[in-house]
């Protein structure tokens, strides 16, 4: 039931806009962009992933489950980006914090040992597949985290 008098008031009498007490807006300014990358590349990664796994999985096992992996943090990210609050915050971030280790190890693991990746991964050579996206996006990520904690 509405408490609010207004048009703009909302079932619990707050004004269009404001968020619930407690609730760390993620999705603004740079953290809009960020949404809308971690958008693009979880529907990259889970297209990709759906796809290789269901049509070609015995040729690169391991590629193909690093790169379900790795949809899977880009889709959980995203969520959590727009979902907001402290909590989901910090779950992003430690969540950056994996991938960016991930992407590291990956990336690295495809260079110096190139016969264990028949097949690319989403972080394989860091991303040069995405355009380097998968490594600078943890990056950008946490420091836009780190900036939109509450004070």
């Amino acid at each position: 039931m509405a408490t609010g008098t207004g048009a703009g008031a909302d079932t619990a009498g707050r004004e269009e806009g404001e968020r619930p007490a407690g609730r760390t807006r993620l999705v603004q300014g740079p953290g809009l962009l960020l949404v809308w990358l971690y958008g693009v590349m979880s529907v990259g990664a889970v297209s990709r992933t759906a796809f290789e796994i269901s049509t070609k999985f015995d040729r690169a096992p391991l590629a193909y489950t690093l790169s379900g992996i790795a949809a899977v943090v880009y889709v959980f990210i995203t969520y959590t980006l727009v979902r907001g609050g402290e909590t989901a915050r910090k779950a992003a971030l430690v969540c950056c914090a994996a991938e960016l280790v991930g992407v590291l190890t990956v990336g690295t693991w495809t260079l110096v040992d190139p016969s264990a990746f028949p097949e690319a991964t989403v972080w394989s050579g860091f991303g040069w597949g995405y355009v380097f996206i998968p490594v600078l996006l943890p990056v950008t990520g946490m420091l836009w985290l780190r900036r939109s904690r509450r004070s």
